[in-house]
């Protein structure tokens, strides 16, 4: 019997996305690897469905590289809900607790925001991504589950508040930069614990994910418009390089003789190693006509040493 014919065409490259809200960051990927009819794609970094914004989809070889968007920091706008706390910790659950926040003044929140500055330990939520024992954390809890988490860093660099609107339920307009593995949710319930009323995310925008700005993301709205019922090859001027991911590493140019022999898998020897790292630095690899090879590794006998290649 002969192999299932592979759905959709190669591409390479890094998609910058708009997410709206309502739906899942899947759901994005999947119409986005639909509309370039792309045979292979993955998200870096989950939004849920309340949160819009900053999305970065890898096609193809660029999906090698994808874990250096997942380590990579980022940035967000949020609004918090004073006065209530929900199942989720964001406008999509179910309210569990309310409280009168009509006293908490601008000065109270911008004192009690001090704290969440710098390196914090956060408790993951029980709606977030997370596995245990192989199952999602998110799947536990809408099951009425509840599992013990440990605290982890996470390193807040910056923690605004924008706005304050008082009242009933005050809101607090925010903007963080922060290192991966933050939960903005987790932000918005310990400030609320801080001010004795709770809190929660009303609404949540990713403007940053490593090198990538919301500045030049495009909506999928624009995509469908702009391909209409042409074909998928529209849209690839969309696309970003396959080595951006990684754009924070040193680049080195191998000689087309280097190139080869890293292409089989051997390391190589090249003066540049001295000068763009030490020992277990990583370096993004391209040969003399300017094409991407991949990411290598310095050995500590001076060499190069290939760990994620493209085809």
């Amino acid at each position: 019997m002969g192999r299932r014919p592979k759905w959709g065409r190669q591409v390479d490259g890094v998609l910058l996305l708009n997410k709206p809200a309502g739906i899942t960051a899947n759901d994005a990927l999947q119409k986005a690897k639909r509309l370039f009819f792309a045979n292979r794609a993955g998200h870096t970094g989950a939004l849920d469905p309340l949160a819009t914004g900053v999305l970065p989809i890898c096609f193809g070889e660029a999906t090698k590289f994808s874990q250096y968007l997942l380590d990579a920091d980022k940035r967000y706008r949020s609004t918090f809900c004073l006065g209530m706390t929900t199942e989720t910790g964001d406008a999509d659950g179910n309210v569990v607790s309310t409280s009168d926040a009509s006293g908490v003044t601008e000065a109270q929140v911008r004192k009690a925001m001090e704290a969440f500055r710098g390196t914090i330990r956060q408790v993951p939520s029980m709606y977030s991504a997370l596995k245990h024992n192989g199952q999602p954390l998110y799947k536990l809890a809408r099951q009425g589950i509840e599992v013990e988490r440990e605290a982890r860093e996470v390193e807040i660099y910056s923690y605004e508040l924008l706005k304050f609107i008082p009242g009933t339920n005050p809101r607090a307009e925010i903007k963080v930069h922060c290192s991966k593995g933050t939960y903005v949710r987790s932000l918005a319930e310990d400030l609320g614990k801080a001010l004795g009323v709770g809190a929660f995310v009303e609404k949540l925008h990713r403007s940053a994910a490593g090198p990538y700005h919301e500045d030049d993301a495009v909506t999928l709205d624009e995509l469908t418009a702009e391909r209409g019922e042409g074909q998928a090859e529209l849209l690839d001027h969309h696309l970003l390089p396959a080595d951006s991911p990684a754009s924070g590493l040193p680049k080195m140019i191998l000689t087309e003789d280097s190139s080869y022999y890293l292409r089989q898998g051997q390391p190589v020897m090249d003066l540049q190693v001295y000068r763009l790292g030490d020992e277990g630095d990583m370096v993004r690899l391209f040969s003399e006509s300017g094409d991407f090879l991949g990411v290598g590794e310095i050995t500590d006998d001076g060499r190069v040493a290939p760990r994620r290649l493209v085809k």
